[in-house]
C-alpha cells in the first residue's frame, strides 16, 4: 500500500514512517521540514503528492495549547484550512480512507461523578477557585468536588482552548468528507504522547519534554497546580502502531473516532517524580500556578481501539520515560 503521510518528518510522523516500512508499505512524506514548498494548504502540490496513493495519514498540525490568542489565526490556518485542503484533495483523487490525528483535548474535562447528582459533564473551573488553590472541578448544583471518570468516544466535545477547537473542527470536516464520498475516516484521539524525539525547544512542548529539559539543566521540574492532574501517557511507538493499524482495519464508511491511550492513569506529579528519580535530579517543585485553559483531569477509555484495530499498547511508562531521557 502507498500512503501519503502529512507531517511525516515530525515526532509522531517519524515513528509512523518506521512502522509503515516495517509493515511493507510505501510512504510518501509531505512536510515543510523536508521541503519548504510542502505547504499543507497548497491543494495542487497536495494533489501531485497524492497521485498513486491508496490512503492518507494526516498528522500535519500546529500542536500544543498555544501561547495566547495571538496564535489563533495560525492554528486556524494550519489545522482547519490544512485539514480542509487534505480532504478536498482526497475527494478529488478518489482516496477511500483518511486517518487523522485528533486529540483527547476535544473532550475538555469530559465527565465526572458527583456524590449527589451522579455522572455529569464537568463545567469549566472558575478563576476564583484556581486562584484560591481549589483545583478540583465542582458540581455546579451542590458545589461538591467531582470524581473523574474514564471518557468514552460518545462523550460530547467540549473544547477549552484554540488547539482543541481545531481538532473538533478536523473531525467535523472528516465526517462531512466521509458522508459525501462514502469513504472511511478514522479520527485517532491521541492522549499524552511521549518518547524518543519528543520536541523540547518550542513553547508548545509536552510536559514530559519540559520536565526533561529542566532536569538536564540541573533544575527541579516545576509542576502546575498541585500535581494531581490525571493523564494517560502513551509512548509514540504505541501511537504509531495504532495509526498504521487504522489504515487497514475493517472499519465501516463514515467517521470512526477512537481514543488512543495506554489505559494507565497517572498524575502529572507522579511523572515529574519518576523522571527526577530516573535522571537522579532534584525533586519536583509544586508551584500552585495554573492556566485557565488547562483541564484538570482527562483520561479516556481506549477499549474500542483495542477491539476495532486489533491493537494493544506495549510500552510501560518507566521504560518509555527512560527512552525519552
Amino acid at each position: 500500500m502507498r500512503v501519503l503521510v502529512t507531517g511525516g518528518a515530525g515526532f509522531i510522523g517519524g515513528a509512523v514512517l518506521r512502522r509503515l516500512d516495517a509493515a511493507g508499505h510505501r510512504a510518501v512524506v509531505f512536510d515543510r521540514a523536508l521541503d519548504r514548498a510542502d505547504d499543507i494548504v497548497d491543494v495542487p502540490r497536495l494533489r501531485a503528492a497524492l497521485r498513486g496513493c491508496d490512503a492518507i495519514i494526516h498528522l500535519a498540525a500546529k500542536v500544543g495549547l498555544g501561547v495566547d490568542l495571538s496564535d489563533l489565526d495560525d492554528y486556524a490556518r494550519d489545522n482547519d484550512l490544512g485539514t480542509a485542503a487534505v480532504l478536498r484533495t482526497a475527494a478529488e483523487e478518489s482516496i477511500g480512507r483518511v486517518v487523522l490525528a485528533s486529540s483527547m483535548v476535544v473532550y475538555g474535562e469530559g465527565r465526572a461523578r458527583c456524590p449527589v447528582h451522579g455522572s455529569i459533564p464537568v463545567p469549566p473551573r472558575s478563576r476564583s477557585d484556581l486562584a484560591a488553590g481549589r483545583f478540583e472541578p465542582r458540581c455546579p448544583d451542590c458545589g461538591n468536588d467531582l470524581v473523574p471518570e474514564l471518557v468514552g468516544e460518545d462523550t460530547p466535545a467540549d473544547p477549552r482552548n484554540v488547539y482543541a477547537a481545531t481538532k473538533v473542527h478536523l473531525e467535523q470536516l472528516a465526517a462531512i468528507w466521509a458522508r459525501d464520498t462514502g469513504g472511511t475516516a478514522v479520527a485517532l484521539r491521541y492522549h499524552n504522547v511521549y518518547g524518543s524525539g519528543l520536541p523540547h525547544d518550542t513553547p508548545y512542548a509536552g510536559v514530559a519534554a519540559i520536565f526533561r529539559s529542566a532536569l538536564l539543566a540541573g533544575k527541579a521540574p516545576t509542576v502546575f497546580e498541585d500535581g494531581g492532574q490525571r493523564r494517560d501517557f502513551i509512548h509514540v511507538d504505541d501511537v504509531a502502531a495504532a495509526t498504521v493499524s487504522a489504515v487497514r482495519a475493517g472499519l465501516p464508511p463514515g467517521l470512526t473516532p477512537l481514543n488512543i491511550g495506554s489505559g494507565r492513569v497517572v498524575t502529572i506529579g507522579e511523572v515529574a517524580d519518576r523522571m527526577a528519580m530516573i535522571m537522579n535530579g532534584p525533586a519536583p517543585v509544586i508551584t500552585g500556578r495554573y492556566r485557565l485553559g488547562d483541564v484538570r483531569h482527562i483520561t479516556a477509555d481506549s477499549s474500542a481501539a483495542r477491539r476495532l484495530l486489533g491493537w494493544t499498547p506495549t510500552v510501560a511508562l518507566d521504560q518509555g520515560l527512560t527512552t525519552l531521557i
